[in-house]
């Protein structure tokens, strides 16, 4: 795997995205449905790569119409969200739709981003929050969205791509200690972001 980052060549023009826009939007649908896992009752984990974030970056230019003065923008947001070659990076969502209980719920995650880890085997991959900006706020309140890297070791990723042990994705947050074990389509399809 050779790592990329997005470059202004690789960005189609709004006009002919939007031509293509409904087959793109359905080709990444179908990607990321392989690149996701729901942990406990309101996290999702949507692990990022280089076609998620390619779309991410598409998606902003046209839907705020900002042109080339937008490119460098969305470029210095999403490609950082692109794994190296030897992470994982998930974006995670905490998804309530009840707008009461979410801020009740995210008024208890403060810190949550400190508190995510991969486990394969008995190796323990401990989540490395984006430090852009701070994502839980001094009254204990958390983002409902946070950016997580996952740096593993070379034995680790060995062990994650042999299929030996089970995986698992989890928070031991106080409030949040919540685990899922990820499904073979999902180890498959993030087993291509290792170099």
């Amino acid at each position: 795997m050779t790592v990329r980052k997005i470059e202004p060549s690789d960005i189609i023009a709004t006009a002919e995205y939007a031509k293509l826009r409904a087959d793109r939007r359905r080709q990444i649908a179908e990607v990321k449905k392989n690149r996701r896992l729901e942990v406990g009752p309101f996290a999702t984990f949507y692990f990022e790569s280089f076609d998620t974030m390619l779309h991410q970056v598409h998606e902003m230019l046209f839907i705020e119409k900002g042109g080339a003065e937008q490119l460098p923008d969305e470029l210095a947001a999403y490609n950082p969200l692109i794994p190296t070659g030897s992470e994982l990076v998930a974006t995670v969502m905490f998804e309530i739709d009840d707008p009461l209980r979410r801020a009740r719920v995210l008024g208890m995650l403060g810190g949550v981003e400190h508190k995510a880890f991969i486990r394969v085997g008995g190796e323990t991959i401990r989540g490395v929050p984006e430090d852009d900006q701070e994502r839980s706020r001094e009254d204990g309140k958390a983002s409902s969205v946070q950016f997580i890297r996952f740096p593993f070791t070379t034995p680790q990723i060995e062990a994650f791509r042999s299929g030996a042990a089970d995986i698992v994705v989890g928070f031991d947050h106080a409030n949040y200690g919540h685990m899922a074990v990820m499904p073979p389509n999902v180890r498959q399809a993030l087993s291509g972001d290792f170099a």
